[in-house]
């Protein structure tokens, strides 16, 4: 069930709309002004993964010297493709 992100671009406004499937048709009109003249804004995520017994399963934070002076990685928990 994906959450889409819309900018008016007559008021501004942010909204978003929920597709429950792919046969689902919604009404694209921004609520505050009813203007159907919108762009796909880029949403912002939030990660976070709760373990029990103190055990922290969060995601971790390798630092190393590259080239370009410092490089980070960010490895998260669950399924990789290697």
């Amino acid at each position: 069930m994906p959450i889409f992100e819309f900018r008016c671009l007559k008021c501004n406004e942010v909204f978003e709309i929920l597709m429950m499937s792919t046969e689902d048709e919604a009404e694209m009109r921004c609520p505050h002004c009813g203007a159907e003249d919108f762009e796909r804004v880029l949403s912002t995520t939030s990660y976070a993964m709760g373990f029990g017994k103190g055990e922290s399963r969060g995601p971790t934070v390798e630092s190393r010297e590259c080239a370009s002076g410092s490089c980070t990685t960010w490895n998260f928990p669950g399924h990789s493709k290697d």
